[in-house]
């Protein structure tokens, strides 16, 4: 069991420590993984073709350019990826349904919640290098997760 506390308090600046703008909405406040990368603007097609893979031992990052406008995924969404063994989830953006959501086994971090839906246009973009909340997510790179926030390093640090 990790605390991002502890795990920065010895790794100190070899870590990337996200700026405080995520909620926690998911059943699991603490998550780590390997980083997958998604960039896809208010269209969750993308987000859901990843989490019906494989995610065990891995966290998607979503960048939806921080919109406010529509939510990137619900409880069916997170049911998905929780099913597939997905850590958690990381979004630049938006979810609803979360006093469902907050019932799946899976870390979720988000914005905001809104009720509106994502238009599914079948875009986005996978595994490439995203940057917010003052951070580089590069993919295959570790994501720790927990009430107290976001550390990321370039190298599996936790067991």
């Amino acid at each position: 069991m990790f605390k991002t506390t502890d795990l920065y308090d010895k790794y100190l600046e070899t870590l990337q420590v996200a700026a405080p703008v995520f909620r926690d909405f998911g059943g699991r406040q603490r998550f780590s993984g390997q980083i997958v990368t998604l960039k896809a603007f208010e269209d969750n097609s993308f987000l859901k073709a990843a989490f019906e893979t494989d995610g065990r031992g891995k966290v998607l990052v979503v960048d939806s350019g921080a919109s406010l406008r529509c939510a990137m995924m619900g409880d069916v969404m997170a049911a998905l990826g929780a099913s597939n063994g997905w850590e958690g989830v990381v979004i630049n953006g938006c979810i609803r349904d979360s006093a469902d959501v907050a019932k799946v086994n899976l870390g979720v971090k988000a914005l905001a919640t809104t009720p509106r839906k994502t238009i599914k246009r079948n875009q986005g973009v996978r595994d490439i290098p995203l940057s917010f909340a003052g951070v580089h997510f590069n993919p295959g790179d570790y994501l720790y997760a927990d009430e107290d926030g976001i550390v990321l390093s370039k190298t599996k640090i936790v067991e």
